[in-house]
């Protein structure tokens, strides 16, 4: 659903360009692959030619998470972003980790010890949290989602879109694809296989962002057709949407 939905702004302009706003490498590539085909001309961050300074994410929500790198992202390259906030939700842990699932080894602090980490030191070290909290719980209370809400935007918010993964805790990593907990994922219905032992199509066609970029995807290709700039010329601009304070 879009905000201009929410609030009864006129449409978006027409859209032929768009930054994936992320500087995690994994997001990059499974992004990449799922907006493939897109009539839109699909940007890494690396591309614009503008360096670029990641905000902090302080929202309480996945979607306000995904809102201010949006924003922050589209402020500092002038051209419209797509971001995205996921996490893991695990039942047993009342939700836990949640809008901290990168940094959940830290209670969510991103300054200090693991600043000076790589990202796959980091997975490796909030994997290790998560299944140390779930030592002694059964499989069937082990059951977990995957959860990703993605925004674009320009000097505003156009499209929200979201998507979800059903899944259970494994009790030791397998495979080795992915990223972030997916050799801890086990994938629903059958929790046979880990995220990371998907094939990429595969993870792609059931993952939450996968659920969540096609969903986008169909928005997108409404404001990237002809169509839009009969719209554009008959609506006047909606105004700007505030930042989150």
């Amino acid at each position: 659903m879009t905000l201009s939905e929410l609030q009864g702004t006129p449409r978006p302009p027409r859209l032929d360009r768009l930054v994936i706003a992320t500087k995690n490498p994994g997001k990059i590539t499974e992004l990449r692959e799922l907006l493939a085909g897109l009539r839109v001309e699909v940007l890494g961050l690396a591309d614009v030619g503008v360096d670029t300074v990641e905000p902090e994410e302080t929202g309480a929500t996945f979607l306000e998470n995904a809102t201010i790198k949006a924003l922050d992202y589209a402020r500092q390259t002038g051209l419209p972003c797509l971001a995205d906030d996921s996490g893991l939700i695990v039942d047993a842990l009342d939700g836990r980790p949640g809008v901290i699932s990168s940094h959940y080894a830290w209670d969510g602090e991103t300054t200090g010890e693991p600043a000076t980490l790589t990202r796959a030191q980091r997975d490796e070290r909030n994997t290790q949290r998560l299944l140390q909290e779930l030592t002694g719980t059964p499989d069937d209370q082990r059951t977990a989602r995957f959860t990703c809400t993605m925004v674009l935007a320009g000097a505003r918010i156009l499209l929200t879109s979201s998507g979800t993964f059903e899944g259970r805790i494994a009790r030791a990593p397998h495979g080795n694809g992915g990223f972030g907990y997916d050799p801890v994922f086990l994938a629903a219905p059958d929790f046979s296989v880990t995220a990371a032992e998907l094939a990429p199509d595969d993870k792609n066609a059931h993952s939450h962002r996968g659920h969540a970029v096609r969903a986008m995807i169909v928005q997108i290709e409404t404001l990237a057709s002809p169509a839009a700039d009969a719209s554009d010329e008959a609506s006047p601009p909606p105004p700007p949407v505030p930042p989150i304070e």
